[in-house]
C-alpha cells in the first residue's frame, strides 16, 4: 500500500473491488500540503499585526532609595583597644544601644583624673582673668585720678600766674606813682634850695626835702626790686606749669601703659582659658566615644573586628548594621542606546530571584508571578561602567512586593514603553533602532518639557 516492501500486491488482488482503495485514490496529498502552508502563512501574517508592548530589559538588584536606609558601617571616631562586645551578629539594636566598648591607647589620655585636673586649670585661669580685670579697673581709676589731679594742679598754677600778673600790674603802677612823686619831690627840693639860698626858707625845711627825696629814692628801688621779683615769680610759675604738664604726662602714660599691659595679660588669660575649656570639652566628648553606639535601629549583620584587645584606628569600621525600616527600590543600568525614551513614571515589570515567574515581555498582562514598579530617578551623568543608572520604586496601584524581599536580591526589569504591532518590533530589532524611533515632534517637545522640572527631584 505504501510501496515500502519489494513485494507488490497489484498482481494478486483487484484494488477496484475494494471501497477503501477507491477513497484513498480520491485524496490528493499535494493540494493538502498547499492548503496547510497557506493557512500557516495567513496565521503568521495575522500574528504580525498583534499588539506588542515595547520594553527595555535590564538586570539589577534590590536596594533602598534613601541613603540612610542602606547598610552602613559603624566606625570608631578615635583610636582605641577593644574591651567588650555587647552584641552578636544578627541581633536587633535600637538607636543609641552600645555595640562595643573601647579603652584609651594614647598616653596623653591615660590620666583617670584628666577631666578634674583640666577643670582646675580652667578655674585657675578664670580667676586670673578676673584678677587682671580688677587690675584694669584699678588702673582706670588711677588714670582718672591722675587726670583730675593734673587738671587741679594746672588750674592752681594758672591762678597763681594770674595773681602774679596782677601783682606785676600793681607793682608797675606803684613804681610809676613813686617815680612821679620823686619828680615832684625833686622839683620841690630845687625850689626850696633856691628859696633857702635867698633866705626865704630855713635850713630845716631844706633838709626835710632832701630826706624826702632819699626816702622816695629808697621806695623806688624797693618797688623796682619787688616788680622784678614778681616778674621772676611769673616766669617760675610758667615754668612750673610746663613742668606739671610734663610730670603728669609721664604719670598718665605710665598708667595707660600699665593698663594696656594688664589688658594684654587679661586677653592672654582669656585665650588660655578658652584653650583649656576647648581641651576640657574635647576630653569630655572623647570619653563619649569609648562606647560605640548604633546610629539607628536595625540588625547587626557582620562584625568586622574580632576578639578582645585588638587595637583599632580612628575611622575604622567595627561592624555593619542594616536599618530595620526601609523603602525598597530596584537599581538597574541601561545602555545609552535605550535611554533617550525612558522618562520618569515609566511602568516596569519585575521578576525577583527566588520568586518563580513566567514572563512574556511583549504581553505583560499574560505574565504571571511578576511585580510592578515605576521609574522614579534617572542619573543625569553616565556611570563608570558606561551605563545609566535608574531607580525603580513599587507601584502603589499594583500588588506590593514580597515581604521577605531583602536588599541585594537580584531582579530582572522590563521597562514598558509603547504598544506597537509585532512586525514593527521585528523590523526595529533587525535595523537596530531604539524603541519608538519615529516620534512626532510635538511628542518630543512634551517629553522635554516634562523632564526639565523633574531634574531637581532626587
Amino acid at each position: 500500500m505504501l510501496n515500502i516492501s519489494e513485494n507488490s500486491i497489484h498482481g494478486s488482488i483487484q484494488q477496484e473491488n475494494f471501497s477503501s482503495f477507491k477513497v484513498l485514490r480520491k485524496i490528493r496529498f499535494k493540494r493538502f500540503t498547499v492548503y496547510l502552508l497557506l493557512v500557516l502563512l495567513f496565521g503568521l501574517f495575522l500574528f504580525l499585526f498583534l499588539p506588542w508592548t515595547q520594553n527595555v530589559q535590564a538586570k539589577g538588584y534590590v536596594t533602598t532609595r534613601s541613603p540612610e536606609q542602606r547598610p552602613q558601617s559603624i566606625q570608631s571616631v578615635i583610636s582605641g583597644r577593644l574591651e567588650k562586645w555587647y552584641v552578636q551578629e544578627g541581633d536587633f539594636v535600637a538607636a543609641g544601644d552600645t555595640i562595643v566598648f573601647i579603652s584609651e591607647v594614647k598616653s596623653e589620655y591615660f590620666d583617670n583624673n584628666l577631666i578634674a585636673r583640666t577643670s582646675e586649670q580652667v578655674d585657675a585661669k578664670s580667676q586670673s582673668v578676673e584678677s587682671y580685670a580688677d587690675k584694669v579697673k584699678a588702673l582706670q581709676s588711677q588714670y582718672a585720678a591722675l587726670q583730675a589731679s593734673r587738671n587741679f594742679k594746672l588750674e592752681q598754677t594758672q591762678n597763681k600766674i594770674l595773681q602774679a600778673r596782677n601783682k606785676i600790674n600793681i607793682d608797675s603802677t606803684d613804681l610809676i606813682a613813686l617815680e612821679a612823686n620823686f619828680q615832684i619831690a625833686e622839683n620841690q627840693l630845687s625850689r626850696t634850695k633856691e628859696l633857702y639860698s635867698k633866705g626865704l626858707k630855713s635850713l630845716t625845711e631844706f633838709q626835710e626835702k632832701e630826706l624826702k627825696i632819699q626816702a622816695l629814692r629808697a621806695k623806688i628801688n624797693s618797688q623796682k626790686n619787688k616788680f622784678l621779683n614778681q616778674k621772676n615769680q611769673l616766669g617760675n610759675l610758667i615754668i612750673e606749669l610746663t613742668s606739671i604738664e610734663k610730670d603728669y604726662l609721664d604719670k598718665l602714660s605710665k598708667s595707660q601703659s600699665d593698663k594696656q599691659s594688664a589688658l594684654s595679660n587679661k586677653l592672654e588669660s582669656v585665650a588660655a582659658t578658652s584653650k583649656l575649656q576647648n581641651q576640657l570639652s574635647n576630653y569630655k566628648e572623647r570619653q563619649k566615644f569609648y562606647h560605640l553606639t548604633a546610629p539607628q535601629s536595625g540588625y547587626i549583620t557582620k562584625a568586622l573586628k574580632k576578639g578582645i584587645g585588638e587595637i583599632i584606628k580612628e575611622g575604622v569600621a567595627v561592624a555593619t548594621i542594616m536599618p530595620s525600616e526601609y523603602d525598597l527600590a530596584i537599581e538597574i543600568y541601561l545602555r545609552p542606546f535605550d535611554l533617550p525614551l525612558i522618562s520618569l513614571g515609566n511602568q516596569v515589570r519585575l521578576r525577583f530571584d527566588g520568586w518563580p515567574a513566567i514572563v512574556v515581555s511583549g504581553w505583560p498582562e499574560s505574565s504571571t508571578g511578576i511585580f510592578s514598579g515605576e521609574v522614579v530617578a534617572i542619573d543625569q551623568s553616565i556611570s563608570d561602567n558606561g551605563f545609566y543608572r535608574l531607580l525603580i520604586s513599587p507601584d502603589d496601584n499594583e500588588k506590593g512586593w514580597p515581604e521577605k524581599l531583602r536588599v541585594g536580591t537580584g531582579a530582572n526589569a522590563f521597562v514598558l514603553l509603547k504598544d506597537v504591532p509585532i512586525w514593527y518590533e521585528i523590523w526595529r530589532q533587525l535595523n537596530g533602532f531604539p524603541p519608538d524611533y519615529y516620534q512626532k515632534e510635538t511628542e518630543t517637545k512634551k517629553e522635554i518639557k516634562r523632564k526639565a522640572p523633574l531634574k531637581s527631584v532626587k
